[in-house]
């Protein structure tokens, strides 16, 4: 085990706060939740309506505007729920967004856990007290759970099912299965309605900004529970209003660029996987990219993943603080918590 997981998970352990302070990671622990909104402001109003509804409540809202052109922002600062608004200058992706707020969360809002999602996600009222209630009932430490996502017709989505950890022992998948029904061990998670260790968040640090979108979840949530205890909690139930059902490879036009570029980054320019979840999740991912190129024969989707190849190879993702340099105090934030890290 390296030393920067060198933490027992069957040790409940306090996390540190930035004044010094320890909250009880089981129970009663302060939940800040993090949304990413860019030009939505119907989904953003939604979703914080969510938010408000919950039968736990999260303890602060933080909504970072990735500089919206309609009225995302607005709607945010207007919003009953009170949200701590994050204007940022400069539109950063969901992958700088993520970055920005979840420093935000535990930098400036003491969080114990943090909760992630896009601003398309609408949390069913008991999503968060059954996340909570997961925390308590688990006889192991946690590092990140993750909710069941599904589309708008109640089917499971496709883009956010988070990956079983490989090789479970008997006792893992026991230990998952005490906290909720259908609870299981999982490796990944994707940030539609994840649970993060802020404990965790201090020690292993923040999402990559330059990721800009896409693979930011599957990497950093890899990280975290590389050594870390994670589980998904079908019990706590997100919708994901995407405007169609499918995968990310669906239709990914131009974005395939970042889908190459980021899951290479992931998996070559990272410690969060072992030399056998390299091979496998990337040979998984190679196949799919050579279905996906003989499906559409698309020339304008090979030049994107040409470039996003390129572009891996060529170089590793920019520091988050200089991707957020728009936004001094977001980049400071994050400065702060990677200088602690080390990262």
């Amino acid at each position: 085990m390296t030393t920067e997981h060198a933490e027992d998970p069957r040790t409940p352990a306090a996390a540190p706060r930035a004044d010094g302070t320890a909250h009880d990671l089981r129970g009663g622990a302060r939940m800040v939740a993090v949304i990413v909104t860019y030009n939505r402001e119907r989904l953003v109003a939604e979703c914080l309506d969510a938010l408000a509804a919950q039968t736990r409540r999260p303890d602060a809202v933080i909504v970072i505007d990735n500089a919206s052109t309609d009225g995302s922002g607005r709607v945010a600062d207007e919003h009953p729920v009170g949200a701590d608004v994050v204007h940022l200058h400069r539109n950063v992706g969901g992958a700088g967004g993520f970055c920005a707020g979840i420093a935000r969360a535990v930098e400036s809002h003491g969080a114990d856990w943090v909760w992630v999602m896009d601003d398309d996600t609408i949390p069913a009222p008991t999503a968060l007290a059954e996340l909570e209630a997961a925390i308590g009932a688990s006889p192991v430490r946690l590092s990140v759970l993750s909710s069941r996502a599904v589309w708008t017709d109640g089917r499971d989505h496709p883009m956010n099912r988070p990956r079983t950890r490989l090789g479970a022992s008997a006792q893992e998948l026991a230990d998952a299965a005490a906290t909720s029904p259908g609870a299981r061990p999982i490796r990944t998670a994707s940030y539609v309605s994840a649970l993060l260790s802020g404990s965790d968040v201090r020690r292993l640090g923040l999402p990559r900004a330059d990721y800009f979108i896409w693979s930011d979840d599957f990497e950093h949530t890899a990280r975290l529970l590389r050594e870390g205890r994670g589980i998904h909690v079908p019990a706590s139930v997100v919708e994901h209003r995407t405007a169609a059902f499918g995968d990310a490879q669906a239709s990914p036009g131009a974005r395939f660029y970042y889908d190459v570029r980021n899951r290479i980054w992931a998996l070559t320019r990272t410690r969060s996987f072992t030399l056998l979840e390299r091979a496998l999740y990337g040979g998984r991912t190679v196949v799919a990219w050579i279905r996906l190129l003989a499906r559409t024969r698309d020339g304008d989707l090979v030049r994107s993943g040409a470039a996003g190849l390129r572009d891996a190879l060529l170089r590793g993702p920019r520091p988050s603080p200089a991707v957020l340099a728009a936004d001094p105090e977001a980049a400071g934030a994050v400065r702060a918590l990677e200088r602690r890290t080390g990262r």
